[in-house]
């Protein structure tokens, strides 16, 4: 006898790639902790999206028109009464709701596995992805038809965690790391504070026998200087742009974005900030919107507060040092998962800031499509809003180390984000710009005067990350500028890039976590760190500028920065590669090993004049200030991206 249909209503979308019988490791608990999200469709979502790129376009006439959030929500929201119907329904079968953002486009709730199974029908069970062990639905979630009429998509799995892109020095060598207790080691001899300030001998490479010394750490003043500040005071007679100031940022607002919260940020932004001659950090230019350490959930899951502190100190530190007049706004989620979809809510409810700087991602787009596209429209809300996403691309390249295939990482892949890549930076003794390489780096261990394999090596140092989505078409703000060949009909990361490279790092100043239980930390300390989660803030800050200058809101700025580039202006630097191989000389602090740094050798990905999937149109610099002020339409197309 035939199986009866279910009276319920089916929810594909809500199973990750990941969750499929060739990972599965048996039920989950039925004690489990599962945070899940019931996303609800925007009215008029073709109006939304139409609002978003009109708004964003330079050629529209609607460029910059963008709307209040109170104006957002009443056009596109869901209605309040649809809202309630799915709140009164999680809520009857016992799920405790954790987020209830002001633009009710998803409720956030929680439950056991085995509440969960029964009220979606999901039999979760435990999932080994690339070696870390996920929740995820065995069987196809359903709600009863009666609130699967107010529902857009389902999430019930762990695969959105996301996970900070910051990297160090010894991120790639599986050197025993200092404990974080102990005092830090001394940074090596070798290192230096400008490019090729200290060289030291190596086996012959590449036809040489000496090479320079890694980074010790660039301080705010050189990334300043290398990037063209100095540019864009010098072309302003009377900083008329800049209302009677330096352009700093001032007038401007960055929100920050990441899990869990700093216990010492505010202090260590201000010893970080009288060493290295920025402004101090009060009330007047930093706030937070942060849960208590009692909130915090999913610590394991997610790397611990101690995982996320470095990349708050590094964004903080890089908004400050690129914009020291902007004001920075910090919002924590109380973990990795949905708390920080009610993070980014806080800031576009309220529009409390018009850059966000992301510097976190997944791995990949393996993550379910109903989670995807419920992101999705939280971004056309942002476009609409007039406030800029950036995301960092990731470090892993094109993500075959992590996932056996090549994918850029999501959130970065969207088409409604600016999606920021990373270079490796040269910077002169005078502070001048000396040169850049796309961040991709192989690294061969020195031992009794020769390498231990061919060259370049086989030790894979991070890289930036980028490629062809599998799943979002081409914006046409790209056609025209990213080559067919690359594309191939789709979006394809990141757009801009800046400094990532650890090996030419940023100097960030931290009290480390050392008890992710009481939150103490070690004394202040320099760390050098880099990653695309450098890349994306040190954007943020100049996007800053840029608005100061220009006095304009750039919003959503994909299609500005495609159309600068087109005009083919110096507002963004060409990364292309060097003539002869460049190297870095490393040793590692932990190890004591020595290393070879072979650069601009990123996984399948590589740069090449005019745009590529390593840096994007070009590294951005304070030139875009320039000539973002200069061109109300930047020239160039734009299109109807948005349709």
């Amino acid at each position: 006898m035939a199986t009866p249909p279910s009276p319920n209503t089916a929810f594909p979308g809500a199973v990750p790639s990941w969750a499929k019988p060739a990972n599965d490791q048996g039920a989950a608990a039925a004690d489990t902790s599962v945070e899940g999200e019931l996303f609800l469709p925007l009215r008029n979502p073709a109006g939304a999206k139409a609002l978003a790129g009109e708004v964003s376009n330079p050629r529209s006439s609607m460029y910059q028109k963008s709307l209040s959030p109170a104006q957002w929500i009443a056009r596109y929201s869901p209605t309040k009464a649809d809202y309630a119907n799915v709140v009164s329904f999680l809520k009857a079968k016992g799920m405790t709701i954790t987020g209830t953002p002001d633009s009710r486009q998803y409720v956030v709730f929680r439950g056991s596995a085995s509440e969960v199974n029964s009220v979606f029908g999901a039999q979760l069970h435990k999932y080994d992805f690339k070696g870390t062990t996920l929740v995820g639905p065995s069987k196809v979630p359903t709600l009863p038809k009666s609130i699967a009429a107010y529902v857009s998509g389902i999430t019930v799995d762990q695969g959105a965690a996301k996970h900070p892109n910051y990297a160090t020095p010894d991120s790639g060598l599986n050197a025993t790391p200092r404990a974080r207790s102990a005092a830090p080691q001394a940074k090596t001899a070798a290192c230096s504070n400008y490019w090729g300030q200290n060289t030291t001998t190596i086996p012959e490479a590449y036809g040489k026998t000496k090479a320079p010394t890694f980074i010790c750490g660039y301080t705010p003043k050189q990334i300043q200087s290398a990037y063209g500040k100095g540019t864009v005071v010098r072309a302003m007679p009377g900083n008329s742009g800049s209302h009677g100031h330096a352009p700093d940022g001032k007038g401007q607002t960055v929100a920050i974005i990441d899990a869990y919260a700093s216990p010492t940020i505010l202090a260590d932004a201000n010893t970080y900030s009288a060493a290295y001659g920025l402004p101090p950090m009060n009330s007047s230019n930093y706030r937070q919107i942060v849960p208590s350490p009692g909130e915090f959930r999913d610590e394991a899951l997610c790397g611990f507060p101690s995982g996320w502190q470095p990349e708050q100190s590094l964004d903080v530190d890089a908004v400050h040092g690129t914009a020291p007049g902007a004001k920075i706004l910090y919002v924590g989620g109380n973990n990795c998962n949905a708390g920080i979809d009610v993070a980014l809510s806080k800031i576009l409810d309220g529009k409390l800031a018009n850059i966000v700087s992301n510097s976190y991602g997944n791995i990949g787009e393996a993550v379910s499509a109903n989670y995807l596209f419920g992101q999705v429209n939280l971004e056309l809300q942002a476009a609409g809003e007039g406030i800029g996403l950036y995301y960092s691309s990731g470090d892993s390249g094109d993500e075959t180390i992590n996932l056996g295939y090549t994918a850029p990482d999501f959130p970065a892949s969207s088409p409604w984000v600016t999606a920021v890549g990373g270079t490796s930076l040269a910077v002169n003794r005078n502070g001048s710009y000396k040169f850049e390489t796309g961040w991709g780096g192989i690294l061969d261990q020195i031992s009794n005067g020769a390498y231990t394999s061919p060259l370049p090596g086989n030790l894979y140092g991070g890289g930036a990350g980028g490629g062809t989505s599998a799943i979002f078409a081409q914006p046409d703000y790209q056609k025209g500028t990213v080559p067919s060949s690359l594309a191939k009909g789709m979006r394809v990361v990141p757009d801009i890039s800046s400094l990532a490279d650890p090996y030419t790092g940023y100097v960030v100043g931290i009290s480390p976590i050392n008890d992710d239980t009481t939150l103490a930390t070690d004394p202040y300390t320099t760390e050098t760190y880099g990653g695309t989660s450098l890349a994306c803030p040190l954007t943020a800050g100049q996007m800053a500028v840029a608005q100061q200058v220009s006095g304009k809101v750039l919003g959503f700025a994909n299609p500005a920065i495609y159309a600068t580039a087109k005009a083919r202006t110096t507002a963004f630097t060409d990364v292309v590669p060097q003539h002869e191989q460049p190297v870095l000389a490393y040793t590692s602090a932990n190890s004591g090993n020595q290393y070879l740094l072979s650069m601009d050798l990123d996984s399948s990905l590589s740069t090449a004049r005019g745009y590529d999937n390593v840096t994007g149109v070009g590294s951005m610099s304070y030139r875009f200030a320039l000539a973002i002020s200069q061109h109300r339409h930047p020239g160039g197309g734009g299109g109807n991206y948005g349709h």
